[in-house]
């Protein structure tokens, strides 16, 4: 699983799943992992600043970059705009940044885009809907780019990683989080009982990817992980009904 000579560039690595996956980054041989801030309220300017200086460095510091992981995200059905531009809008812009230092057809070397979604994305959790419509965003966001990359000659390959419930900040803050649907909290925790709640490192441990440079699925496959993985997509089924 060496990554020996790859530089990567992870979002939201300060905490949670994104600081798990820098660390088995570096582990395996990564070269470098910088962490990208968004700050508010000037989103979108900040929000670009922050992903081109980040990706001028690397590349001017390394040569380029092989790795980008969009894991950065926030669960606030109250602030649900932010919620929409950091999820899906910061995956996007990020991933649309990283083409130019990517794409073989402008001189790049290629690579890989890993997004971190949910199971949200695969499903639906009635409690959250704009934190489900930006994981579906970003799910098919990522099969569709992966086929126009494919379609293209970009040489740039991209999955996504869909976890279930896992044990970081932004779990622990779902309940405070739901806004109007705060009334859905009891059938949000028994879907949670039902599906159990993974350790971060067993998400990425388990189910990243690696070795990374030498994945060969570039119909942008969704990678699902649960406690109990047999009963996710039933039991976001039954959410629905």
């Amino acid at each position: 699983m060496a990554l020996n000579g790859k530089t990567a560039v992870v979002t939201g690595a300060a905490m949670g799943i994104g600081r798990s996956i820098a660390e088995l980054l570096l582990q395996n041989g990564a070269k470098v992992v910088f962490e990208i801030r968004y700050s508010f309220p000037n989103k979108r300017l900040e929000m670009n600043l922050s992903f081109y200086s980040a990706f001028q460095k690397t590349v001017e510091t390394f040569g380029g970059i092989d790795i980008l992981v969009n894991n950065a995200g926030i669960f606030n059905e109250i602030t649900w705009e932010k919620t929409i531009a950091i999820n899906l809008g910061g995956c996007i812009r990020g991933s649309y940044l990283v083409i130019e230092h990517m794409n073989k057809l402008t001189g790049g070397r290629g690579g890989v885009i890993i997004n971190v979604a949910s199971m949200a994305g695969i499903g639906v959790l009635s409690c959250s809907p704009v934190y489900t419509a930006t994981k579906h965003g970003v799910v098919g966001f990522t099969q569709a780019f992966a086929a126009a990359s494919v379609a293209s000659g970009y040489g740039i390959r991209m999955n996504a990683l869909c976890p279930g419930f896992v044990q970081t900040d932004l779990f622990s803050s779902i309940k405070s989080k739901l806004g109007q649907f705060s009334n859905l909290a009891d059938a949000n925790q028994e879907l949670i009982e039902k599906l159990g709640v993974l350790t971060i490192n067993s998400v990425n441990r388990n189910q990243l990817p690696l070795p990374i440079p030498e994945m060969t699925n570039h119909k942008g496959k969704c990678i699902v992980t649960a406690k109990y993985h047999t009963n996710c997509l039933k039991a976001l089924q039954s959410d629905l009904a």
